[in-house]
């Protein structure tokens, strides 16, 4: 009986490392699927050449939607294969005064659009 016992007892131990065997590679495999799926995502994010520090409450850009740490990778026509100072966006927002402008930014890893329209505002600038 005590070589069942035995013979049994090595059988339930030998089960037990094939089984916590095939969880550790299933659990690596899925550490290295998501890996895989979050620098994929990364890669398929436009490249940002701005990031917005403050918003106005009330200000054009506050209504457009626009938030604080918002990555910008497009506003009207400038993006990061054109843009080099901020006088770039100051040119685009004094042209286009009262009308709709298109604005893409990054917003927690995704990108988001949003339209904004530049105008006089008792705050400061046409943006806020």
């Amino acid at each position: 009986l005590q070589n069942d016992h035995k013979a049994l007892m090595k059988q339930v131990e030998e089960a037990l490392h094939q089984l916590h065997a095939r969880e550790k590679e299933k659990h690596a495999r899925d550490e290295a699927e998501a890996l895989e799926e979050a620098m994929r995502q990364n890669q398929s994010l436009p490249q940002a050449f701005a990031k917005v520090n403050a918003v106005t409450p009330g200000s054009p850009a506050s209504i457009a939607g626009l938030q604080v740490d918002d990555e910008v990778v497009e506003f009207g026509s400038v993006n990061v294969n054109n843009f080099q100072s901020l006088q770039n966006i100051a040119t685009v927002v004094q042209h286009s005064e009262g009308r709709p402008l298109s604005v893409t930014v990054i917003r927690s890893g995704k990108v988001v659009h949003v339209g904004l329209t530049p105008k006089r505002w008792t705050g400061k600038g046409l943006l806020g």
